[in-house]
């Protein structure tokens, strides 16, 4: 089978942690032939650790992107700068894989969406969480109206203390944002894809400056302490999000709050035949899922068993970084749709902007 040439752009901690190995694992359908950050060493680094031979060090991603042997670009560089290396991509007709939200803002992220429906190139982003054994479950569960109508929901992304003290995940002007932006995208990316419900009719927000600043907050960081004279983003932030069908979402993010349950890239979900929680993050010592149903007079709770999993629809299992991968580039080669689909990741980043806005104004925000 062919192998596609990949480029990264920005070979910092997401690239480091989730890209790098997941391409390294699936190499009988890439080879890394392109690395680009602005710190020439980082580059030079991944070349050497995670290269083709040959493979070109880059400090401009224009230059990467000029480069006639990649055909498929993964941006892993701060969030504000992701519409724009994107839309240079698409122009530059290259495949992109996009991290996690598609952009800061919304007005950004449809630039994409527009660049890339013009390209007539692949188009992904970063949500690898969908391909967690319990969420595949639970999906697959949604499809088939286990549920029944899925009225109320909850997206949960809290940590107790879990602020991120590296990289540029406390500079607002890089990022757009915190916990909200970070990983409250993958909780409401869970929730509105196993609802399949993205008709959003209005938002409500409230993002809170409680925790940042306070030096005696810093105490039991799981990263160790953070400067609260550095820390520009919010703490936590909570959204009401009313679809247009009726149903209702509550969105909750946090890095640091005073909460003893700590859930991280889960949603709860209650239909009229069923309800289900995904429990991860920090309280708990494994995912799991949790389907509760009245049945022959009585409430009943089920869980998936321990030896079974879901494996990847293409074939094969895996850790959801690199099954994402899998299918993402097995979706390049074989000009399918990618599972993550543009205008999915637009419409979680229309709500997190929403909610940002809805804050601010101190007003609902109508779509």
């Amino acid at each position: 089978m062919k192998k596609l040439k990949v480029g990264i752009i920005g070979c910092g901690g997401i690239a480091n942690q989730k890209h790098f190995p997941a391409l390294k694992n699936n190499e009988d359908l890439n080879e890394m032939v392109a690395f680009c950050d602005i710190i020439e060493e980082r580059a030079e680094k991944a070349a050497k650790e995670y290269g083709a031979d040959g493979a070109r060090v880059y400090t401009d991603y224009k230059e990467l992107l000029a480069d006639p042997e990649v055909e498929v670009v993964h941006i892993c560089t701060p969030n504000v700068s992701h519409s724009e290396i994107a839309i240079a991509a698409f122009e530059a007709k290259k495949h992109v894989y996009c991290e996690k939200p598609m952009s800061h803002c919304t007005e950004e992220a449809e630039k994409m969406v527009e660049a890339w429906k013009k390209s007539g190139m692949q188009f992904t982003i970063g949500y690898q969480n969908r391909f967690r054994a319990e969420v595949q479950n639970l999906h697959a569960a949604c499809e088939k109206g286990e549920l029944g109508e899925i009225y109320y929901g909850k997206a949960h992304a809290v940590r107790r203390r879990a602020v991120p003290t590296w990289g540029v995940f406390m500079d607002k002007e890089q990022q757009g944002g915190g916990p909200l932006i970070d990983i409250g995208t993958h909780a409401l990316d869970i929730t509105l894809w196993c609802m399949n419900n993205y008709d959003v009719d209005s938002v409500t927000g409230s993002v809170f400056y409680k925790l940042g600043n306070l030096p005696q907050a810093t105490e039991g960081n799981l990263f160790g302490p953070w400067d609260p004279e550095t820390y520009e983003v919010e703490d936590s932030a909570m959204g009401f999000i009313k679809m247009k069908n009726g149903a209702t979402i509550n969105l909750e993010a946090s890095w640091a709050l005073n909460m003893l349950d700590s859930r991280e890239a889960s949603t709860t979900l209650c239909g009229t035949e069923a309800g289900a929680e995904i429990h991860s993050g920090m309280s708990y010592p494994k995912n799991e899922l949790i389907y509760n149903r009245g049945r022959n007079g009585q409430l009943m709770e089920e869980t998936i068993s321990p030896v079974g999993s879901v494996a990847y629809f293409g074939g094969g299992s895996g850790e959801e970084g690199t099954i994402d991968n899998r299918q993402w580039l097995e979706a390049v080669l074989n000009g399918t749709e990618p599972l993550v689909k543009p205008e999915e990741a637009l419409a979680v980043t229309k709500v997190l902007d929403a909610i940002y806005r809805s804050a601010k104004e101190n007003k609902e925000i109508k779509f």
